[in-house]
């Protein structure tokens, strides 16, 4: 098989419409989500050797993944300008070498955060999900809350494990960086130093910022998604007749009341 051939085998995977790449794909965000509900499991167990096997077996997975997108990308080095893929670097090296600290993998709940916003992926859940269809823009809301909170969790955990005697798995990190979040501070849990109070600092101000984008996600009307044939406006109210911004008719498909 040629290069050329491999190359386009797996941009079909990746990127097609086929039965065999939607399956793929959502086989990947599955994978994505084992991978991080691993490293949450694995942060209140002790090493092994079952441990260290899994590690290696998630890391070679990874690395397949992360070469398989290098292969099927159209603009490779362009790849490297994204956080999300150095990300998947951090996390692929955590995973084989162990001593780098597992931390580093919890980064990898950004790629479930870039395959939803992948154009294929939201094209096939708008599909396949009425659910997905009502509820997209609180989805989002809540799936950017999570990312930061695990991301900075992870942060926490591992600047903080081996100075801090407050902190001895994800869970005391998970706790800190909500209560952080939230403004809560019952101040049980602290992060000396001025590293601490930096981390502190940049969890309550982007916490606060993504807290108020679910909230106007909850309360805000229901949207629905349907571009405008006219002047092309994505959104509209459900019940919506005509465009609020040109006043053409929509027509928009109305599946009934259930």
């Amino acid at each position: 098989m040629t290069l050329l051939s491999l190359r386009s085998n797996v941009r079909r995977l990746y990127e097609g419409a086929t039965p065999n790449g939607v399956r793929f794909r959502y086989a990947l965000l599955v994978f994505d989500i084992v991978t991080v509900l691993f490293i949450i499991a694995t942060s209140f167990l002790h090493p092994s050797e079952v441990i260290e096997t899994l590690d290696v077996l998630f890391g070679l997975l990874l690395l397949a993944d992360f070469s398989a997108r290098l292969l099927a990308g159209r603009h490779t080095f362009r790849k490297f300008r994204q956080l999300a893929t150095w990300a998947d670097m951090v996390a692929i090296v955590s995973f084989l070498a162990p001593l780098a600290g597992e931390a580093g993998g919890f980064l990898r709940i950004l790629r479930t955060l870039g395959l939803l916003r992948d154009y294929q992926m939201l094209a096939r859940l708008r599909i396949d999900s009425s659910f997905f269809r009502r509820n997209e823009e609180v989805i989002f809301a809540v799936t950017n809350l999570a990312v930061f909170i695990f991301v900075m969790t992870g942060l926490v955990y591992e600047t903080q494990k081996f100075r801090n005697e407050q902190i001895h798995n994800y869970a005391d990190a998970l706790y800190f960086t909500v209560t952080a979040l939230t403004t809560t501070g019952f101040g049980d849990i602290t992060l000396p130093g001025t590293l601490g109070r930096l981390i502190t600092v940049v969890i309550m101000i982007f916490g606060v910022t993504l807290f108020f984008n679910l909230a106007r996600a909850l309360l805000s009307p229901n949207k629905v998604r349907f571009p405008c044939p006219d002047c092309g406006l994505q959104r509209h109210d459900a019940d919506a007749v005509h465009c609020k911004a040109c006043g053409v008719l929509l027509n928009i498909p109305d599946e009934g009341a259930t």
